[in-house]
C-alpha cells in the first residue's frame, strides 16, 4: 500500500504557476507594458500631455498651453490577445493596435521573463493636401516587450522596437530602431514611482535641410491603481503619445529644463463583461 501511494505521488505533476503581473497598467508612461487583462475585458484610456512647463506667460506650468490628447479603447479577446483603437490630436493619428502575450514568467523561475509583442498600424488623418498619395499617411510600430517582476515591489522592462513611416524627409530613414528601458517601484500597495527612457537608434544625414536625428525621451512619474482604475501623473520630454511619433519626431531634451519638459497624465478604466 505504501509503495502504491509513493508511485502515485511521484506521478503527480507539479503545477508551475505564472508569476503575478510585472505591471498593473497597460501603459508604463510612454510605452505599453506586457499587462493583459482577463478575457472579455474592455479598457478605456485617456492620455493627456500639456504644453511645455515654460511654454509662455501665464501658462500655469503649460496647463493653459497647447495640449496633445489620445483617447483609446482596447478589448481582450483572449487572456493572451488584446486589440484596440485610439485617436490622437497631434497629426490626427488613428492607431489600430494589438498586443500578444508570448511567454509568462513563472514563480519557480523556470521561465525568467515575460515576453509580449505589441504593434500598431497608424493613419495620419489630416487633410488630403498634406499628402501626395494616401499611402503617405501610413506608419507602423512593432516592439517586443521583455519584462520581469523581481520582487513584489520592483519590476523592469526592456522594449526593442522598430518604427516605420512610408514617407520621410530627404536624408531621413523610413525605419528607426529604438530601445526603451522602464521601471516601476511600489512605495505603498496602491502607489508606485515610474521611470522610462526611450532611445532612438538611428543615423540620419543631418546635412539635409530640416533633418535632425530624433532625441531620446525621458519620463518620471507616479502611478495610483485600484482593481479597475489606474491614474498616472508624470513629467516627460515626449509630446507624442503614439510610440512611432516619439521615436521619429522628438526634439526635446529633458536636461534642457522647463523649455523641454511637459506635464502629463493617463487615466484608464477597466470594464469586465
Amino acid at each position: 500500500m505504501g509503495i502504491s501511494a509513493q508511485v502515485e505521488a511521484d506521478t503527480v505533476k507539479v503545477v508551475d504557476k505564472p508569476e503575478r503581473p510585472a505591471f498593473e497598467s497597460s501603459f508604463l508612461i510612454d510605452n505599453p507594458t506586457d499587462k493583459l487583462y482577463l478575457k472579455n475585458s474592455l479598457e478605456v484610456a485617456f492620455q493627456h500631455r500639456f504644453g511645455t512647463i515654460s511654454g509662455g506667460e501665464n501658462d500655469l506650468l503649460g496647463i493653459y498651453g497647447a495640449a496633445n490628447i489620445r483617447i483609446g479603447l482596447a478589448y481582450t479577446i483572449h487572456e493572451r490577445l488584446q486589440v484596440g483603437f485610439g485617436t490622437e490630436k497631434n497629426r490626427k493619428l488613428q492607431d489600430f493596435n494589438w498586443k500578444v502575450g508570448l511567454l509568462r514568467q513563472t514563480r519557480s523561475g523556470r521561465v525568467p521573463l515575460n515576453v509580449s509583442y505589441y504593434g500598431n498600424f497608424t493613419i495620419d488623418a489630416r487633410k488630403r493636401e498634406n499628402f501626395a498619395l494616401d499611402q503617405h499617411r501610413y506608419s507602423f510600430f512593432h516592439s517586443l516587450i521583455l519584462s520581469r517582476r523581481f520582487s513584489p515591489n520592483f519590476s523592469l522592462q526592456v522594449v526593442p522596437s522598430v518604427s516605420h513611416f512610408n514617407v520621410v524627409p530627404e536624408g531621413a530613414n523610413n525605419d528607426v530602431f529604438g530601445l526603451a528601458f522602464g521601471g516601476r517601484y511600489k512605495v505603498t500597495p496602491n502607489t508606485a514611482i515610474t521611470m522610462e527612457y526611450s532611445l532612438p537608434i538611428t543615423d540620419w544625414d543631418e546635412s539635409f535641410e530640416g533633418v535632425i536625428n530624433p532625441v531620446p525621451g525621458f519620463s518620471v512619474g507616479m502611478e495610483f491603481v485600484t482593481s479597475s482604475h489606474a491614474f498616472q501623473v508624470y513629467f516627460s520630454s515626449l509630446n507624442g503619445i503614439t510610440p512611432q511619433a516619439n521615436y521619429f519626431y522628438n526634439d526635446n531634451k529633458f536636461l534642457d529644463g522647463f523649455d523641454s519638459i511637459l506635464l502629463g497624465f493617463t487615466i484608464t478604466r477597466l470594464y469586465n463583461f
